[in-house]
């Protein structure tokens, strides 16, 4: 442990972790570090948000009428009798997702098109008036009993727009798509997520009508009640459009994430369909709302499936190099896998899947953090130095800590955290091998019961004897992925500034292939 350069030096063991309780009383962590315990700074994850966070990489299921038209966006006007999947198997798509190590799946149980994928009382336009089980299927049922089969968490998209609906743009048609959603979030067992987009309104079939219906997408649909319907029959579902509430956009569909993106974000004036996207990639540093992103993109060109796609399906590398642009920059991956006509994944699919999970196994197949000595420094305000006044130093005194409280970075278990005192300005935190090792992928989690506390850490080698530094980013918040060059050396050092001492509760250090 490196020597402390002022007469102010404080040796404090480890103690035990003790419990800490926020956001109105709920448990959501065990405090570990030296000091006193942290207060939140800025906004902070609600309990479903932070569920939200654990899950990372999930998959988006765009299945319907236009699998079988071989269309985007369908009219409204395509008979059911169109939807027939020869042979669906909800096992086999949800298995590949599990297998591929994602958490969750997203269907969309109603596209523009209005074609509901569950027999809803609403309309006649959906699978009960299809040739799929003889008229007694229920897709969405299928899919969120297969999903839980295999660990995975479910979720549900309902387009706002509705090109089928003789009722759109007019007030009744929002009594109908309340009651699809009631349906959905009743009957389905527990969601992690509801899913509205931004297309509302333009022409469509409407019942026959063949017309063209605009709407005022900020007042249209009455979101603030429609949204306290999902929080009141699906509590611990977050809620995703342009502007949440639960979880915003990144601002494009290309599965990218500003650098950085902040997980909060001021939404005052804005409206689903209707707010900046450049915004909503990078976040605001000192935003007024939680409102992390969530990063979607197809693997193919288009959201359903086209078997004239076949040949362009994203390679693993993409697919990896989208995780670390979006789960590595503190956003959550939602990526399309569209079933084919059949109601599979399909075989291209499934190499491109099976591909990235490798590689993302490879990369983070061993952690070298916690074969590492940990110690840690960090700068306080000369004010709190016992030095004399007329001898204090102007840079700020270092007061060294032990390793034992640093334990909770490497100890996998992420309600723990570390965090140096309650009066420091900047943090180092110090890794040191027996024997030279070779890195080049750092993952840092910030403990986010406590807010983003961090606004940058700089990556620093030993290289003979001296400190170098090898990246400095911005943002860490749930997630952060630093590469840097592909390093051998004994010692890593990172030194973290912060408006408020950071909280940490994971380092792990990785040899990537």
């Amino acid at each position: 442990m490196p020597a402390a350069p002022s007469s102010l030096h404080l040796s404090c063991p480890s103690r035990p972790v003790v419990v800490l309780a926020i956001l109105a009383g709920t448990l959501l962590g065990r405090f570990a570090a030296q000091g006193q315990p942290q207060r939140p700074f800025g906004p902070v994850p609600s309990p479903a948000q932070l569920a939200w966070h654990e899950l990372e990489l999930y998959g988006f299921l765009h299945f319907g009428i236009n699998t079988f038209t071989d269309r985007e966006w369908g009219f409204g006007d395509e008979s059911p009798a169109l939807f027939a999947p020869t042979d669906f198997d909800a096992d086999q798509i949800a298995g590949a997702f599990a297998e591929a190590g994602f958490r969750g799946l997203i269907l969309t149980a109603k596209h523009h098109d209005g074609f509901c994928l569950w027999p809803s009382a609403t309309t006649r336009h959906t699978v009960a008036a299809s040739p799929f089980r003889d008229g007694r299927g229920d897709i969405v049922r299928e899919l969120s009993e297969a999903a839980r089969r295999r660990g995975l968490r479910f979720g549900v998209y309902l387009s706002p727009w509705d090109r089928n609906h003789a009722a759109y743009g007019t007030p009744e048609y929002i009594d109908v798509y309340r009651a699809q959603l009631r349906e959905l979030l009743t009957g389905y067992g527990e969601l992690f997520e509801m899913w509205h987009d931004g297309a509302n309104g333009g022409d469509g079939y409407y019942g026959g009508a063949r017309a063209t219906r605009t709407i005022d997408k900020r007042t249209y649909y009455d979101w603030p009640k429609t949204w306290n319907l999902v929080h009141a029959l699906q509590p611990k579902a977050v809620i995703f459009s342009d502007v949440g509430p639960g979880v915003r956009w990144v601002g494009n569909e290309k599965g990218i994430a500003g650098d950085p993106c902040w997980a909060t974000i001021s939404t005052d004036g804005w409206a689903p369909g209707d707010a900046p996207s450049e915004e909503l990639n990078r976040g605001q540093r000192r935003g007024a709302q939680w409102l992390p992103a969530e990063c979607d993109v197809s693997i193919r060109p288009g959201w359903f499936f086209h078997a004239s796609e076949n040949d362009r399906v994203r390679s693993p590398e993409n697919l990896l190099d989208l995780y670390f642009q979006s789960v590595g920059r503190g956003a959550s991956f939602l990526l399309n896998v569209p079933p084919d006509r059949r109601g599979r994944i399909a075989d291209q699919d499934l190499r491109a899947l099976t591909g990235f999970r490798e590689l993302r196994d490879r990369v983070f197949a061993h952690d070298l953090a916690p074969s590492a000595s940990l110690s840690s420094e960090e700068t306080i305000p000369p004010a709190m130095s016992e030095s004399p006044p007329s001898t204090a130093p102007e840079t700020p005194a270092s007061v060294a800590f032990t390793s034992g409280a640093l334990g909770a970075l490497v100890d996998r278990d992420e309600k723990t955290y570390w965090s140096p005192s309650a009066a420091s300005e900047e943090a180092l935190v110090t890794l040191t091998w027996e024997s030279a090792v070779t890195f080049e992928v750092l993952s840092l989690r910030e403990f986010l019961p406590l807010g983003q506390r961090i606004d940058a850490v700089s990556v620093e080698v030993d290289r003979d004897g001296r400190f170098e530094v090898l990246a400095t980013v911005t943002s860490i918040g749930a997630r952060r992925l630093i590469k840097v060059p592909k390093i051998n050396s004994t010692r890593l050092r990172l030194r973290f500034t912060s408006p408020v001492p950071p909280a940490l509760s994971s380092l792990q250090v990785f040899a990537a292939p």
